[in-house]
């Protein structure tokens, strides 16, 4: 359903009635009393003509069973100047995708979670350098697994050794701790997460915490851009530090401000009919419904673990206001939640020329990577449209957001197809956002 016009819109009635409505008759997207004001395309520098070129693409996506539903909204000069749906949240039930549907966030919870502890750092509860053993110990003189094939002989090194030093806070905003989400392999050649059963069904974010202390680091800590659980541990120290639960302290110190009331851990069922199908995608093309238990079920009660590098819920509408905070250097509607320098810190490149491990579609040539977000410190060497400075991040569902204080404009792209290589249409949606702009 496109929204190119917003200011002749009364007003749109959502199936959760319970809830203000999202297009309000002011020309404004309200929710909990706050409000986020709305535009022509035009009225902010964006090409209509061009913007309907996204919806042929996405929609054919759609009909030739490429993608089942998404949602792409885009905000310019803090005003919200386009939103379209396609297809459907349940396929097989012909439930048609919705503005107030939930999405499983995946890895786009991370940057809610640096978030979360950049709020704690700014009331000077610790320094980005500490070390993060001050606060749990189980984190603190761990070793690193050496494990190397010699290239005279072909034969398999492995070792343990003494980390050089402990992890820094900064570590772990920055993925640089040496956790990665297998761990090393062990002496057997076994990965180390697996044979602790740091994945097991139950556990806390506390015992996942000190089961990760039990393992060796995968590298030392500061010299590698390895991508692991290193934000969950970021969402334990919020724990300790505030001593509350990771989910309480989000609820009150973003969630309730921001107005994100459809944002938690978990899906109420009271709101369980909005909560789209997940889906995957096979080599072939083919897309099914996935029936992974903790995808589904695990979604539908409050979880033992709290999971800040992947186990939020949202809506678009309540992840577009957490963009839109950070674009206004940490403020929305009246509420301040960190300070612009705290988001210019959190924006910048913290990694440098470090060694990566990655694949693709996480770091791109000319990107960098600040404290859980990817930089584009390169438009030129990543051959995509963008800004430098631009900074964003996805999810494995296929969601992708990009936040640029250069053109003042957040996208943000909602879907749900797990894949084993990745789907291209996060940053598909974002060139066709880019290639709208015309001032």
């Amino acid at each position: 359903m496109s929204r190119p016009a917003p200011r002749f819109l009364v007003a749109v009635t959502l199936v959760a009635l319970t809830v203000a409505p999202l297009w309000g008759a002011n020309g404004t997207v309200a929710e909990w009393g706050q409000e986020i004001p709305t535009a022509t395309p035009e009225e902010v520098g964006l090409s209509q003509e061009r913007l309907d070129r996204i919806g042929r693409i996405m929609q054919a996506h759609v009909d030739e069973g490429r993608v089942t539903g998404a949602m792409g909204l885009i905000i310019r000069r803090g005003r919200l100047a386009w939103f379209e749906t396609w297809g459907h949240q349940d396929r097989e039930a012909g439930v048609p995708m919705k503005e107030d549907t939930i999405f499983r966030l995946a890895s786009m919870s991370k940057a809610i979670t640096g978030v979360a502890l950049m709020i704690l750092h700014e009331e000077q509860r610790f320094s980005l350098n500490a070390s993060v053993s001050r606060w749990l110990p189980e984190l603190g003189d761990l070793q690193v697994a050496v494990d190397r094939t010699n290239a005279d002989t072909g034969v398999r090194e492995y070792r343990l050794e003494p980390a050089r030093r402990d992890i820094s806070v900064v570590d772990l905003l920055s993925h640089s701790s040496g956790l990665s989400y297998d761990g090393p392999r062990n002496e057997a050649g076994m990965p180390v997460y697996e044979e602790l059963g740091i994945r097991d069904e139950g556990l806390t974010l506390a015992e996942i915490v000190t089961m990760l202390g039990e393992a060796p680091l995968h590298n030392h800590p500061g010299t590698v851009w390895r991508y692991g659980f290193s934000i969950d541990v970021v969402g334990r120290l919020v724990e300790v530090m505030s001593g509350r639960s990771f989910g309480e302290f989000l609820e009150e110190r973003l969630f309730e401000p921001l107005g994100m009331k459809d944002t938690a851990f978990w899906v109420p069922e009271s709101k369980a009919s909005r909560l789209t199908v997940l889906y995957k995608a096979a080599d072939d093309g083919t897309i099914e419904r996935s029936e992974e238990p903790q995808q589904t079920v695990r979604y539908l009660s409050q979880p033992s673990f709290e999971s800040g590098g992947g186990g939020l819920v949202t809506t678009a509408t309540d992840y577009l206001r957490f963009c839109q905070m950070l674009l206004n250097g940490g403020e929305l509607g009246g509420r301040r939640i960190l300070g612009r320098k705290s988001v210019e810190l959190m924006s910048s490149d913290h990694i440098g020329d470090r060694a990566r491990v990655t694949r693709p579609g996480l770091l791109g040539a000319g990107d960098g990577f600040g404290l859980t977000f990817r930089i584009n410190k390169s438009p030129g060497r990543n051959a995509v449209l963008g800004s430098k400075g631009a900074y964003s991040w996805g999810g494995a569902g296929g969601s992708r957001f990009n936040i640029d204080p250069h053109e003042e404009m957040v996208t943000l792209f909602m879907m749900q197809i797990l894949s084993p290589g990745g789907l291209p249409y996060g940053a598909e949606f974002q060139n066709l956002a880019y290639q709208a702009v015309i001032d």
